[in-house]
């Protein structure tokens, strides 16, 4: 009704140049796309009364204040406090201890935001030049840990109810004090005040805030607490959904416009990657200055002998295996608590990857026993298949050949679902984003055009219901629950291990090194993979353990290759020291 009464008035919005007007209670124009409220009234003349009068003001009894029209204002920092809000809350539905959420990564959020100088220091980035002075209730960097509860980084409410709306809402993130112009609270180009601003803030030593940062926050805080998710199982509970981090932005309150720069801020359509998170891990917590995590010691999960076991399990391999791992984590060092303890100030040549080093120790036992040659574990594949078919007492021997078609029929129905998955997952939220406020009616009615666009094709092509969503478990592999699959945990390893006095060795003696030379050049890689250079039964070995972390084969070919490095340093010491004495012959 009130758009009708306002259909007469054609002037533009002199804030973002739009036609679309509507009517306050007081009976002023105000604009619908911006909100911008203007000093015109609505002329009516009733000649019924008092003619040839213009009444001012027109009484149009009692009506609820549009709350979500206006919006609040609200900083980017806010938004980035919703998702790690979500994303902590989802993590602690998994069954994890509350302190992560309530002191771990609580504390973690507070430090970055004193670091990167947006609260919690004297002189924050959002006062007006810099200069406000620090009002009480700022804190100072000794007051860090003491203060409970994070303050507001907006400025007071303008009224009551305005006050009690926003403070129904958790997660809201608050900064005291802070004056901003009516230019800064209406910009079109941005829905939160700072959104322009942070999107061009270039200064130096300031980590900046993106959606990949949060998982490096999650992460982090999952190993301050030494929880039983590494940084793969992380990922793969954003992919399968139980995690929050696709269209984040859709569970923020009604009253985040969310528009402009906003839209480069919190939009993303990539599935996150290993490396990346990782790196920002580390990256964050130089930035925060944190000290020595706790310890990784032997009753961790995160220790490779744990870790091992996992994966022994869910790759279905022999548990006699495990032994084996463990003779190769204590020859190599891998196991002490200074090498496995993450230390941002040490500046330390590499930091631990738990799960891709305990994989890696697999691949090298598996090296140690099968040679992986597309020879040695064909013909060792022949003999356990001769013992079990004339022995049916006792454990039947391992046979590599037998495990690696199962294996492989089931990891590539996996690669092929997940690729479907991927291909079909549909990027766009259902809550329509806009670059300007101009533009919201436009990209609405092209949502609702889109949505009913898939809803006709759904039924044309596919009638199936969509499948639910599967219940969060730390093994995509469970081979005790599968019948149909033979399962080698019980299988022996006699076949390859020989007694030899009071120790077994296996029966293969030879080894190859996964990498012959490493690289010593400044760049990030210390060792190349090209697949046509190695045996196709190492190729699947990769792929398979790369599939269950959602890493590159070529990541795991490099740790491997350190491993290697660490286990047979003797060999490359006389390689070293050959090279040498060559180039000393020619000189």
């Amino acid at each position: 009704m009130e758009f009708e009464e306002a259909r007469d008035f054609n002037q533009r919005c002199t804030q973002c140049a739009a036609v679309s007007w509507g009517i306050t209670d007081e009976g002023t124009y105000y604009c619908t796309s911006c909100l911008n409220v203007t000093e015109r009234c609505k002329e009516v003349a009733n000649v019924e009364f008092t003619p040839n009068t213009k009444i001012q003001a027109i009484n149009r009894g009692l009506k609820k204040k549009r709350k979500l029209e206006k919006g609040w204002e609200w900083y980017v920092c806010e938004g980035f406090q919703y998702i790690l809000c979500q994303q902590a809350e989802a993590l602690l539905s998994l069954g994890l201890c509350p302190k992560l959420k309530d002191e771990v990564l609580h504390n973690f959020w507070k430090r970055y935001l004193q670091k990167s100088k947006q609260a919690y220091c004297k002189k924050p980035i959002y006062s007006n030049d810099n200069k406000s002075a620090a009002s009480d209730s700022y804190l100072s960097p000794l007051d860090l840990d003491s203060e409970p509860e994070l303050r507001s980084i907006r400025s007071c409410p303008s009224s009551e109810g305005e006050a009690e709306s926003q403070s129904d809402v958790p997660g809201r993130l608050i900064l005291p004090n802070i004056k901003t112009t009516q230019c800064e609270t209406t910009t079109i180009c941005s829905g939160s005040i700072d959104g322009v601003e942070y999107s061009r803030q270039k200064e130096k030593g300031i980590l900046k805030m993106t959606v990949p940062m949060t998982l490096a926050f999650c992460y982090m805080s999952l190993l301050w607490q030494r929880e039983p998710i590494t940084l793969s199982d992380l990922l793969r509970f954003v992919e399968d959904g139980h995690i929050p981090y696709i269209n984040t932005y859709q569970n923020f309150p009604e009253e985040m416009k969310l528009y402009g720069q906003d839209v480069k801020l919190f939009s993303i359509e990539s599935w996150p990657v290993y490396e990346d998170i990782f790196e920002k891990m580390i990256e964050l917590a130089k930035f925060l200055d944190l000290p020595r995590f706790p310890h990784i010691t032997e009753n961790c999960f995160l220790h490779p002998n744990m870790l091992c076991m996992k994966y022994l399990m869910e790759a279905n391999l022999p548990d006699e295996m495990h032994s084996l791992t463990c003779q190769v984590i204590r020859i190599t060092g891998i196991g002490e608590v200074d090498f496995l303890t993450f230390d941002p100030i040490t500046h330390k040549t590499k930091t631990v990857k738990y799960d891709v080093l305990a994989v890696a120790v697999i691949v090298v036992v598996l090296k140690l026993l099968f040679l992986l040659n597309d020879n040695i574990e064909w013909s060792l594949s022949k003999l356990a298949q001769e013992k079990n078919e004339n022995n049916h007492e006792g454990k039947p021997c391992f046979d590599f050949r037998k495990w690696y078609q199962i294996m492989k029929k089931i990891i590539d129905e996996k690669q092929k679902k997940r690729e479907e998955f991927r291909a079909k997952y549909l990027w766009k939220s259902e809550k329509p984003l806009y670059y300007s406020a101009v533009d919201r009616s436009v990209a609405y009615k092209r949502r609702r055009m889109v949505v009913d666009l898939q809803k006709q094709f759904s039924t044309l092509v596919d009638s199936a219901p969509n499948p639910e969503k599967k219940k969060p478990s730390s093994f995509q592999l469970n081979w005790a629950e599968d019948q149909n699959t033979t399962c080698f945990h019980g299988h022996s390893l006699q076949n390859i291990l020989q007694k030899k006095g009071k120790s077994l060795v296996t029966l293969n003696s030879q080894y190859w090194l996964s990498t012959q030379k490493f690289c010593k050049s400044y760049c990030k890689h210390v060792t190349t993979y090209e697949e046509s250079n190695f045996s196709v039964s190492y190729q699947f070995v990769l792929n398979f353990f790369s599939f269950l972390l959602r890493i590159k084969a070529s990541l795991l070919h490099e740790e491997v290759s350190l491993l290697e490095k660490r286990l047979f340093y003797k060999k490359y010491e006389n390689k070293s020291k050959a090279s040498k004495s060559k180039k000393a012959g020619r000189s």
